[in-house]
């Protein structure tokens, strides 16, 4: 599909800004949809400025276009929104914008989904696609409620579900694990033996130009997770070794972890610090894809880079 002109939403954040840089390198031609005028991000061929809800802006937006990724929406790290604004900003979003795509003859549509669409902050055993989705938050159902909405349509779509997605510029949790390995203190963690898969932002993006690429139709759900899940303390590790420093982690006992959470209100905090959540990309590596590096090589490089 090289040189085939993508229809782009959510250009200006963290991912789709990798999303922009990684398709303009391999030779497409990227359009931007962005709700405000803003600079035309680099990379881009064009851009296409305007509220995609009304009709005549979306057909604008999608005139000749091959493919659209959808990237746009609202942040699990906005978790505390109204359960009504994450259904407006990713379901209902998505529907129209997958119905204009389908009046507009697209070719493909792939959309940014999650892991959370499946399953919950951890999951007792290994995902994959075969598994049923059990979201637990407005944010998961409301992606899985997107995806449901695109199976609806004629359209050949796709919906990648990625794991925790990290990377220059990330938010959210991953930012809050990257501010705790600066610190310069030891850190009673290393007990925790959760595992967690993780996947770079530039292998998200890899992920995106191979859907992209694949024969069709797909009209399926993907995860994207890095093969190696790590413990919290393995990612702690990588971080501090990009720093430059040794881990500096000592033991404690988990349930004395999880009583100091708990008294200071940060009860959701350790659920995920203590809990696993490995899931397996075997339809995306089916498909020929395969990550950019190893999580331990990622991270020790985004805490090299400064984050």
């Amino acid at each position: 599909m090289s040189g085939k002109l993508i229809a782009l939403t959510g250009a200006t954040g963290f991912i789709g800004r990798h999303l922009l840089r990684t398709l303009s390198a391999q030779g497409y031609r990227v359009r931007v949809l962005l709700r405000r005028p803003v600079e035309v991000p680099e990379g881009a061929s064009g851009a296409v400025v305007g509220d995609l809800a009304r009709p005549m802006n979306m057909a604008a937006a999608l005139s000749g276009v091959d493919a659209v990724v959808h990237s746009a929406g609202l942040a699990h790290a906005m978790s505390g929104a109204p359960e009504d604004d994450f259904r407006n900003s990713n379901t209902e979003a998505t529907r129209k914008l997958a119905e204009a795509a389908q009046r507009a003859r697209v070719g493909r549509f792939v959309f940014l989904s999650s892991i959370r669409a499946q399953v919950g902050s951890s999951a007792p055993a290994p995902l994959s696609e075969a598994d049923a989705p059990e979201p637990t938050d407005p944010y998961g159902r409301s992606k899985l409620a997107a995806e449901e909405a695109l199976a609806v349509t004629g359209l050949d779509w796709v919906a990648l579900r990625p794991v925790l997605v990290y990377g220059a510029g990330v938010k959210g949790n991953m930012a809050a694990l990257l501010k705790l390995a600066r610190t310069p203190y030891p850190l009673p963690l290393a007990s925790l033996t959760g595992r967690r898969s993780l996947v770079s932002v530039e292998s998200l993006a890899g992920a995106v130009a191979t859907v992209l690429e694949a024969s069709g139709p797909l009209r399926r759900s993907l995860v994207v997770a890095d093969p190696d899940p790590l413990t919290l303390p393995e990612m702690l590790t990588a971080l501090r070794a990009g720093l430059g420093r040794g881990p500096g982690l000592l033991p404690c006992p988990v349930p004395l972890i999880g009583l100091a959470c708990r008294a200071t209100g940060r009860e959701a905090a350790f659920d995920r610090l203590s809990g696993s959540l490995v899931a397996r990309a075997e339809g995306l590596e089916a498909l020929g894809w395969r990550p950019a590096q190893a999580s331990r090589d990622g991270l020790a490089a985004l805490a090299r880079a400064g984050g």
